[in-house]
């Protein structure tokens, strides 16, 4: 089966528009810890995100990351700065190995553009992002720092089996100390329960939820 076909975005075009869409496309594969774009390369590529997990991210004037989001399959990532032909505001990083699928975004615009499953898939994209966007400033201005660890074990709770404490510590802002001691509160309080694979259970999803919400 054809792997463009597979992607939701493009699962009803015919036969000769993934043709068409092949001719301007490829997949390529990333390892873990590689870089996608930095923040202040130049656009022109529509990245899809079709295996493994990605995370977005700034730089402070410091050298600080500060999380953004993780995308994980199947995901548009990048596709407003193309729209607003500007350089990609953040850096994309692959914490799990994966592929993208990558395309020429101004043959995309001018030969696909007319499709109206297309552009309202795209723009169901660019909705989600501005949640995205409302996410973080929630998260960096209100969310206590166990808030923030609780959110994300509930969101991610396969990410501990691939990603060292220290790079979650990393994404979400904290020390690496406030994150061993919440969850070591989390288990302690029978809220979670992580094996020797690292493997996450939910015990009580109400009480964990609510120390967020």
């Amino acid at each position: 089966m054809n792997r463009i076909k597979e992607i939701p975005l493009f699962s009803k075009l015919s036969d000769e528009s993934i043709k068409k869409l092949e001719s301007i496309s490829y997949f390529k594969k990333f390892n873990t810890d590689e870089i996608l774009f930095y923040e202040g390369d130049k656009s022109g590529i529509l990245h899809i995100l079709v295996d493994g997990v990605l995370r977005l991210y700034k730089t402070d004037a410091k050298g600080h990351e500060i999380y953004i989001h993780q995308f994980t399959p199947i995901a548009l990532v990048g596709e407003l700065a193309n729209f607003e032909n500007m350089r990609y505001p953040a850096t994309a990083k692959f914490i799990i190995k994966g592929e993208v699928l990558k395309i020429d975004f101004a043959k995309l615009e001018k030969d696909f553009f007319k499709n109206p499953e297309i552009c309202m898939e795209i723009i169901k994209s660019l909705t989600r992002k501005v949640k995205i966007l409302s996410n973080v400033i929630h998260q960096e201005m209100i969310l206590s720092s166990e808030a923030k660890i609780s959110k994300f074990i509930v969101e991610h709770p396969n990410v501990f089996k691939a990603v060292k404490n220290i790079q979650i510590a990393a994404i979400l802002n904290v020390s690496p100390e406030t994150l061993s001691r919440t969850i070591t509160k989390l288990k302690k309080e029978k809220y979670i329960a992580i094996d020797k694979e690292y493997n996450v259970t939910i015990l009580n999803e109400v009480a964990i939820t609510a120390l967020y919400k």
